[in-house]
């Protein structure tokens, strides 16, 4: 209400300062249809990608599920695109509002960047261990993820997502046989982590089958009936559809594509591997720095940080060296506490109440939707970090701070710093910026639901600074984590670049993170083979968060008295995720109005 009231104002303005109507007419009209070209690309965005429909909590499309690497559907994918670029030509920024044209350059972005990537077929190697739909699959039809079970018509819908997910396998692998054929395939190493994942999911025993969760939880007003068709059902989907698809996919992988697998670790290696990197770049960071200038920021990053790491171990009265302290405390007892499941999660649930009595000294505003802490689901916890999973968009279905734990006892407090990594996942990093986009009713849709790694990720980032003001870091180990934590986002500057570069091989880059932070063999080489499975993603973060520091940085100087944390904090939240460039296009905007 606030934003339209304002766009009446600015319209009345001009028109009494100017009394050129005709100006009046032009901006108003635009705007009017250029929302409504806003309108219809989210629309239409969400027939396409019908997954994204149900992470907000839009349950039209629950039953529908895009083959994504059918040639009809890339087709349909391209026409969308193009379809809107046209559409966006017919608009001048200087015709539009502030928050107009942010939406337009916003919008522009998503449309180049897309249509940019058709080139590099990317439907070739169309997930990895860390990321695909089989793995989402299982999240969605556990029956504690994304898709809703509490109506007869629910569990019908997901009938429908299963008959479409065998399809969706025989074109997937059909696809993965293209990048054979283009020299465009997988590293071995992994290959060897997908198979495992693709047999938990066809566990034969379909009462263990994590599938078969909806089934061990009808809701309550389900007639017995009801209840008896859908269990039989259930269990002939589990047994006749979902078990064959993913023993297909787990027999092709330990097959025929293992053997085409390279042992090579970057995405150099690739045909075109060095122009793809670049996309990549672009597409997690919205910069357009050069993968060597990145390095020597992640190089520089990595000193600065050491230093500050040193001074707290020379703080902390520790005589040895960095290296002997990251070893002791991967090691020793008192960093691993945790007897049981719920140990674990209970002590992150003890980091919010120790924040929350401070979120109001560095916020003025809070997110209404619910948040909670789970474990993230057996079938993909080998392979998984801490993460967040958004909310629906009414708040019925909760933001959730995901941890893996594969054994509670091997829970190091210190490896992923609990503290930080709380803030960065859950509050105020992930779930505060994710809610309130999605709350804020005042942007465009596609605004609300789409995310940009380097603005997510650098705030969620940003946000493990905040901890001293948010009464954490009291314990100097768990400071040294913090330290820990944003070492290792410097880390993956150096480490990403020098895998998808030629400058590192995996066992290289393993060896540079061990040597440099607190690591374990263990948790370095799945991290490492997750930047081997995402070239550039894992530099949105350092990216993102030193974008948001020298900004902060800029307008303190600038405002002097004027400049208030708190108001800068709320802005870069009622804004939303946005490519960096246009981002501090927004704040400077902010700046001169203060």
């Amino acid at each position: 209400m606030k934003i339209k009231i304002q766009k009446i104002i600015f319209a009345a303005l001009i028109f009494l300062c100017s009394g050129e109507t005709k100006i009046i007419a032009q901006i108003t009209s635009s705007n009017s249809e250029l929302h409504q070209l806003f309108e219809n690309y989210y629309e239409d965005r969400l027939k396409l990608f019908p997954l994204e429909a149900t992470a907000a909590g839009d349950n039209r499309y629950n039953n529908l599920l895009q083959n994504d690497g059918s040639q009809a559907f890339l087709k349909q994918v391209h026409d969308f695109y193009s379809k809107y670029q046209t559409e966006l030509t017919g608009y001048k920024p200087e015709n539009l509002n502030f928050e107009d044209r942010i939406s337009l350059y916003i919008l522009r972005d998503i449309l180049t960047r897309e249509l940019e990537a058709e080139q590099y077929h990317k439907e070739w190697m169309p997930f990895a261990q860390f990321f695909s739909l089989p793995l989402k699959m299982g999240q969605l039809g556990s029956g504690t993820g994304d898709q809703p079970f509490k109506t007869v018509q629910n569990y019908e819908n997901w009938v429908q997502r299963i008959d479409a997910f065998t399809v969706w396998t025989d074109t997937t692998i059909a696809n993965f046989r293209k990048g054979i054929k283009a020299s465009m395939v997988l590293p071995k190493a992994l290959v060897l982590k997908m198979i495992p994942q693709m047999e938990s999911l066809a566990q034969s025993d379909t009462s263990k089958n994590v599938f078969y969760g909806p089934v061990k939880h009808f809701p309550e007003q389900f007639s017995n009936d009801e209840k008896s068709r859908l269990t039989i059902e259930y269990n002939r989907e589990i047994k006749e559809k979902l078990i064959p698809s993913y023993k297909k996919l787990s027999a092709f992988f330990s097959g025929e594509y293992l053997d085409a697998a390279r042992s090579t670790s970057g995405i150099n290696a690739l045909p075109n591997g060095d122009a793809l990197y670049r996309y990549y770049i672009y597409y997690y960071t919205t910069t357009h720095n050069t993968p060597e200038e990145i390095y020597q920021t992640g190089l520089t990053e990595v000193s600065r940080i050491t230093a500050e790491m040193e001074k707290l171990k020379n703080q902390m009265g520790y005589t040895g060296t960095l290296k002997e302290l990251f070893n002791y405390m991967q090691t020793n007892p008192r960093f691993m506490p945790f007897k049981t499941v719920q140990e674990v999660l209970d002590s992150n649930r003890a980091v919010l109440a120790k924040i929350q009595p401070q979120l109001n000294k560095l916020f003025g505003i809070t997110p209404k939707t619910p948040f909670e802490v789970r474990e993230v689901e057996s079938f993909r916890a080998a392979a998984a970090a801490p993460q967040y999973n958004r909310s629906s968009a009414d708040g019925t279905r909760p933001g959730i701070y995901y941890i893996p734990i594969l054994n509670p006892a091997k829970i190091n407090t210190t490896n992923w710093p609990m503290e930080a990594t709380f803030l960065h996942e859950g509050i105020p990093g992930h779930h505060y910026q994710i809610s309130l986009q999605q709350e804020n009713t005042s942007l465009p849709k596609f605004r609300r639901f789409s995310l940009y790694p380097a603005f997510t990720e650098g705030w969620a980032l940003y946000c493990e600074s905040l901890g001293k003001q948010l009464g954490c870091y009291t314990d100097p180990y768990q400071r040294m984590g913090a330290y820990g934590g944003e070492i290792h986002r410097a880390i993956r500057l150096v480490v990403d670049v020098g895998l998808h570069t030629g400058k590192m091989t995996r066992e290289d880059a393993i060896d540079y993170m061990m040597k440099n932070e607190a690591m374990s063999e263990q948790i370095a080489t799945a991290e490492i083979e997750r930047y081997m499975a995402m070239p550039g993603q894992a530099l949105a973060y350092k990216i993102g968060e030193l974008k948001i520091k020298e900004l902060r940085d800029k307008y303190k100087k600038e405002l002097g008295s004027k400049f208030n944390l708190t108001a800068f904090h709320d802005a870069i939240l009622l804004g939303g995720s946005m490519p960096l460039n246009v981002f501090e296009t927004y704040m400077d905007e902010w700046a001169k109005r203060k």
